[in-house]
This record gives structure tokens, C-alpha cells and sequence, in this order.
């Protein structure tokens, strides 16, 4: 089963994040790409990507003649989407694990910064009873 493991941060948590020293920006850093490593020799990892800042976001809608508009970014969102990680794993059970380990990815100091990972099973299609 797929799931989808993604990483929140609050709306200044991109400014909060580069205010870091650099030492605990390096430690973060070399956790993830080890995080993402360890997940490749497993097999589990599908996909991974961090996520640019949301000020560089825009909301796309469609207008009567099919043309993209634009109405700027998220302003009154709380948190943001920062990056995800697609695993592919046998039980929910194991997907929860994968997302315990991302959740403890070391904060200033070496500190474990225990952030929420919201953990969604991805669906292959429509459920039959609505095809």
C-alpha cells in the first residue's frame, strides 16, 4: 500500500527555519538525506520532495475561457505543506513508523523537533462502488 507522509510547517516556519544556526541547518539537512537514503535501500521510498516557500505560491483557477488566473498566495493559512514523502509499505502500522522517524528530524541544538506528519493512504482510483 502507498501512503503519503507529509510535513507541515507554520506559516513562519520557513523564516524561523533559515534563522537557524548553520550547524543545525547542516544537522537537519544531513538527517533528511540520510532519512531519504535509508528509505531507498529499503525500498519503501516512492517519492520525496521538500517544497519551496509559500510565498512563491500561487492559487490557479480556471476562468470562463479556460485561461489560468492567479489570485496570489495562502495568506490566511496557519501551516503549509513542506514536503512529503511516498512510501510504499506492506501495513498503515509500518507508514506510522516511517512518519515517527521523520517527526523526530533534529531541531536547533539536536533537539528532536517532534513535528506532526500526517500519514494518508493514496488511493489508485475512485472506490468501485462510485465507478
Amino acid at each position: 500500500m502507498k501512503y503519503i507522509l507529509m510535513m507541515n510547517c507554520p506559516k513562519n516556519g520557513y523564516e524561523t527555519f533559515a534563522a537557524w544556526p548553520k550547524k543545525d541547518l547542516q544537522a537537519h539537512i544531513a538527517f533528511q538525506l540520510a532519512f531519504d537514503q535509508s528509505l531507498r535501500e529499503s525500498g519503501e521510498l516512492v517519492s520525496a520532495e521538500g517544497l519551496a516557500n509559500p510565498h512563491e505560491a500561487k492559487i490557479v483557477r480556471a476562468g470562463k475561457d479556460g485561461a489560468p488566473i492567479t489570485d496570489g498566495v495562502f495568506p490566511e493559512s496557519k501551516e503549509f505543506l513542506a514536503g512529503y514523502w511516498i512510501v510504499d509499505v506492506p501495513t498503515p502500522e509500518r507508514a506510522y513508523e516511517i512518519a515517527a522517524q521523520a517527526s523526530a528530524a533534529p531541531g536547533p541544538g539536536g533537539v528532536p523537533m517532534n513535528m506532526p506528519i500526517e500519514v494518508r493512504q493514496v488511493m489508485s482510483g475512485p472506490p468501485e462502488d462510485l465507478l
